[in-house]
């Protein structure tokens, strides 16, 4: 159920999405948007500390003598792509969008914000993070480095992320894995390159590069549980500049998903595994560069089934699911649950363009929805019992 004080203000806060969505800022460069975030909590009475990790903000917002605490993020940064919506309030800055709708998560966790400071219709404590450095940087495991759970502790962690092709404002809730880890894999093949004509002297990368491709799918079809999901991707094979010239080498890099820490590891080898040998079958040799990203996103149970109770009590049950598999995406609020219970839900946006596409815009029809909700889910969260 909106809240009506937040439905009232729905024009203002459609307005601030906008102003942020005008204004996109990369990983560990939000300094505007920080800003724009700590003048307001300031003004609504929140404590703010600034420059966490940075550029992020926590606001703190205490009421009665209530003994517990919770914290809720929303992520800031933007993404280095080129807006193509023709939206009048499209991106100022070529080059820089917000195409994943972080303009929108800050928004709504701004909306809760002013009403949980308005009503103050809890006693107990509430954060609010503004984390930078979702996208690829990790500002989340910058912030846990910085020690922001010790400064601001809490019992538990929340946060959400908008999903298009959802319906509007449908709860999408799962204990355990949610969103998958992420790793990146990159092989240089070298061999000894020379002209087309005479490839017999030559130790060709290509056709090695050509045939590791292909080499890496057998991982998914024939190493891993089909129960256990995995994906791994060649995003790109670089070598060579002309039709007329055999190079020296070759470079692929792989991306790689997975829902458990075995299997993570079980990928990693067979990849490190396969190159060498395939590498050594073309008389060429392999370079292997293997990082690990974000880990699983793991929910823990008694936080996401207190999520899933209070969505229901939000939304009605046609408006919440638990879902049966976890996304293949990946999430640095995974280093947040690391070290604290919570939960990561995804929120409905409707149909429109997907996620990290040019022609994305968050649906501002959602923002009082995810606003009101968090207020719910705080006042839910501080009414129950000290655990």
């Amino acid at each position: 159920m909106l809240r009506p004080e937040i439905a009232a203000c729905e024009r203002e806060l459609v307005a601030m999405r906008r102003h942020l969505h005008e204004r996109p800022e990369l990983a560990f460069q939000e300094f505007e948007t920080a800003e724009f975030v700590a003048n307001r909590l300031q003004e609504w009475g929140f404590e703010v500390a600034r420059g966490i990790a940075e550029t992020g903000v926590v606001g703190t917002l205490r009421c009665g003598e209530g003994p517990r605490k919770i914290a809720l993020r929303a992520d800031m940064d933007a993404l280095p792509m080129v807006e193509e919506t023709g939206l009048s309030y499209a991106s100022h800055t070529k080059g820089r969008m917000h195409a994943c709708g972080h303009d929108g998560h800050v928004t709504m966790l701004l909306g809760a914000a002013r009403e949980l400071a308005r009503s103050r219709d809890f006693s107990g404590t509430v954060h609010v993070i503004f984390q930078p450095a979702e996208e690829d940087i990790s500002g989340a495991k910058r912030m846990v480095a910085e020690g922001i759970f010790e400064r601001f502790p809490c019992d538990a962690v929340f946060a959400l992320h908008n999903m298009p092709g959802a319906p509007l404002g449908k709860f999408l809730v799962r204990s355990g894995p949610i969103m998958a880890a992420s790793d990146v894999a990159t092989i240089t093949l070298r061999g000894a390159g020379g002209h087309a004509a005479m490839p017999h002297l030559t130790r060709d990368p290509v056709v090695a590069g050509a045939s590791l491709v292909m080499a890496l799918q057998s991982i998914v079809s024939r190493n891993r549980d089909p129960h256990d999901p995995a994906v791994v991707t060649v995003g790109t094979f670089q070598a060579g500049t002309v039709s007329n010239v055999i190079p020296d080498t070759a470079t692929l890099t792989v991306d790689v998903r997975s829902f458990s820490a075995p299997l993570r590891a079980m990928l990693e080898q067979r990849i490190r595994a396969i190159a060498a040998h395939q590498a050594d079958s073309f008389n060429v040799t392999a370079e292997i560069k293997y990082e690990n990203f974000y880990p699983v996103t793991v929910n823990s149970e008694r936080e996401t089934r207190f999520l899933n109770d209070a969505a229901l009590r939000f939304a009605g049950p046609e408006n919440v699911e638990v879902l049966a598999r976890p996304y293949p995406y990946s999430e640095d609020f995974s280093y947040m649950l690391q070290v604290k219970p919570g939960s990561y839900f995804i929120l409905g946006m409707g149909d429109g363009p997907g996620l990290h596409t040019t022609q994305y815009d968050f649906n501002d029809a959602a923002l009082p929805i995810g606003a009101s909700f968090w207020v719910s889910l705080v006042e839910d969260f501080l009414r129950l019992e000290h655990a």
